[in-house]
């Protein structure tokens, strides 16, 4: 088992690595947030601070951004400190030492690809081999999983932690130790640090690591779990209040960007469109992740029928699934009503990338229930990550501008766009009341059917 992971492990390094010097927009590797994320790193390195304020004077981004970089954030009292958070910008400044921007890459493309061997490891708790390995390797080698294999963003760096500690959770429900505890709450008290959009899917993967401590009648240690994680927020919110004069680095402003309630509920068709939305869509890029919604009517059917008490070895493939279905439910939340902006100078999908690892073991049970059609679903995937890596290497494209159609060409016209028409937001809406509907219907024949039983 730990061998096949570590072979996952090695392939999805080799595809990421690839990615190493694929442009972002024009003649920069970087775009977006990256430059700064980078700037940042090299500031604590030269410098042993991240006040980028002299920086951006000396033009010390020179090395790895090739244009005119825009400051970000205020200067207050003669430093600069950009709203990025100094969590992400430490972790890779080690990397950035030894080996520059290029070693940041190729350490994030490390990071990443373990991401997704550790949800292999998930997986197969869920469902056997080939279809974990096979749910894996179509994850790893998707579109978004390899545009954000070395992007210099937190998204897989979060994903590791958070497919490390679901992990961990199923250990706690068999075999309950200090150690394992520890090391999940540790995991999860890491992605604040990474960024505040995390914490909602480490909130759903720390609820079941409690319930686990909690049924083996280790109330105290969940208590220690849960306290660690409390301590590494409040040492986040003092430094920020050091640096920013706010808890997070938003200096004070919404991290949102809405208004409540109203600005809130005006963002709910980004459900949708996170998914099927022609510019930013998960599934427009990736279709395989509609194997995960298969997987997730799965377990739902798995534990109204209550097969975790007819056999028990159901239960850990039930909780695997639990873990990463809240979790990702959790995530598209975040995205949905949290992120400012749907769009921006990066690869489709960022807002979703960090819980997509965690789609693994859903996409596994749906590839062995549905194979040949998840099959089929794999390799247009994978034909699309062809296509976009030939595109940006070899075309003059981008990953974050000047984009290809892959995978669908001319079809892609087929997908909506949720600009100002009222069709995209119609069709969302009748999609969502036809779900209530089945699960209304399947309801009520479930409750048929129990009553006859008795």
């Amino acid at each position: 088992m730990l061998r096949r992971a570590a072979i996952v492990w090695l392939v999805l390094l080799a595809a990421y690595a690839a990615t190493i010097g694929l442009d972002a927009f024009g003649s920069s590797d970087y775009g977006g947030d990256e430059p700064h994320y980078l700037l940042a790193a090299k500031s604590l390195v030269d410098d042993r601070d991240f006040d980028v304020l002299g920086d951006y004077r000396a033009r010390a981004y020179r090395d790895f951004y090739p244009y005119r970089l825009d400051m970000q954030g205020s200067v207050k009292n003669g430093r600069l400190y950009e709203p990025h958070g100094v969590g992400f910008p430490a972790l890779i400044a080690p990397a950035y030492a030894v080996g520059g921007a290029k070693g940041v890459e190729l350490f994030l493309a490390a990071l990443s690809a373990l991401a997704i061997a550790l949800a292999y490891l998930l997986a197969l708790r869920v469902v056997p081999d080939p279809w974990a390995i096979g749910a894996a390797l179509a994850v790893g080698l998707s579109p978004p999983l390899l545009a954000y294999g070395t992007a210099v963003y937190p998204e897989l760096v979060a994903g590791a932690a958070l497919a490390g500690a679901a992990l961990l959770v199923l250990r706690l429900e068999v075999r309950p130790s200090r150690g394992a505890a520890l090391a999940c709450f540790g995991l999860l008290a890491l992605l604040p640090w990474l960024g505040t959009k995390y914490v909602l899917a480490g909130i759903a993967v720390g609820y079941f690591a409690v319930r686990s401590l909690g049924r083996s009648h280790r109330g105290v240690l969940a208590l220690a779990g849960v306290e660690l994680a409390a301590v590494s927020v409040a040492l986040y919110v003092g430094i920020n209040e050091g640096l920013y004069d706010s808890a997070t680095p938003y200096e004070g402003h919404s991290a949102t960007g809405a208004s409540f309630p109203l600005g809130y509920v005006d963002r709910s068709y980004r459900l949708a469109a996170l998914l099927v939305d022609r510019d930013f869509g998960l599934l427009r890029w990736a279709p395989v992740f509609a194997l995960a919604l298969v997987g997730v009517w799965l377990l739902h059917r798995s534990r109204r029928e209550r097969l975790a008490r007819v056999i028990p070895a159901h239960h850990q493939a039930e909780l695997a699934a639990s873990t990463c279905a809240l979790a990702l439910g959790a995530q598209l939340a975040a995205a949905a009503f949290l992120a400012p902006t749907m769009f921006g100078f990066w690869f489709p999908g960022r807002h979703l990338v960090a819980a997509l690892p965690l789609a693994v073991p859903l996409v596994a049970w749906g590839l062995r229930h549905a194979p040949r059609v998840g099959a089929a679903l794999a390799l247009v995937g994978v034909a699309a990550s062809v296509w976009l890596y030939l595109d940006v290497r070899l075309g003059g494209g981008g990953l974050a501008a000047g984009r290809p159609d892959a995978p669908w060409g001319p079809l892609v016209n087929a997908f909506p766009l949720f600009d100002r028409s009222a069709l995209p937001y119609a069709l969302a809406a009748a999609a969502a009341l036809g779900a209530a509907a089945l699960a209304f219907i399947d309801s009520r024949r479930w409750r048929r059917v129990a009553g006859s039983a008795r």
